[in-house]
């Protein structure tokens, strides 16, 4: 399993100031710091003579595959992103960047923060512009009701809350 993220299918070229500045330190890292020494590495291991047994040959190869692929696709969506770090001329209503509060019909609450696809990290509540949850709650205001298909079936949830900033 690669150590870094695959490249994403065409979606919302949007993102958060932070996650630019995260992407564009991702990408200052693995071709400044990284991939500089998988090379080196590689090198050594080249040295060593017969690279059809060498495990750490095959296995530097493997790793600087895995940096290039993910340089490559960073080279080639950091310029076609779009930050947006200011707060809508609606700031009542879901846009993207809002962290919001939705509650099931059972009473249970959870906050999600509505980011581009290159930033979704579950762990952190953010969710994806393009996902279907987000989608159904674009443009919506607090105590509204959506019915949204998700990974479990469908549901009905109600927006809590919409907030901008932290």
């Amino acid at each position: 399993m690669s150590r870094y993220r695959e490249p994403l299918p065409k979606s919302a070229p949007y993102i958060t100031l932070e996650g630019a500045e995260r992407l564009r330190a991702e990408y200052d890292q693995l071709w400044r710091v990284r991939r500089p020494e998988v090379v080196r590495a590689l090198s050594a291991a080249a040295a060593e003579g017969d690279r059809s047994e060498n495990a750490e040959y095959i296995y530097r190869k493997k790793e600087l595959r895995e940096i290039d692929r993910r340089v490559h696709y960073l080279q080639l969506r950091l310029p076609e992103l779009k930050v947006v770090d200011s707060t809508p001329s609606d700031p009542s209503r879901v846009y993207f960047g809002a962290w919001i509060d939705v509650a099931d019909a059972q009473g249970d609450e959870k906050h999600y923060r509505i980011v581009g696809p290159d930033e979704i990290d579950p762990a952190r509540g953010y969710i994806s512009i393009d996902s279907p949850l987000a989608k159904a709650l674009l443009k919506r205001g607090e105590g509204e009701v959506v019915k949204v298909m998700l990974p479990g079936g469908e549901a009905e949830l109600e927006l809590v809350a919409v907030r901008y900033g932290r």
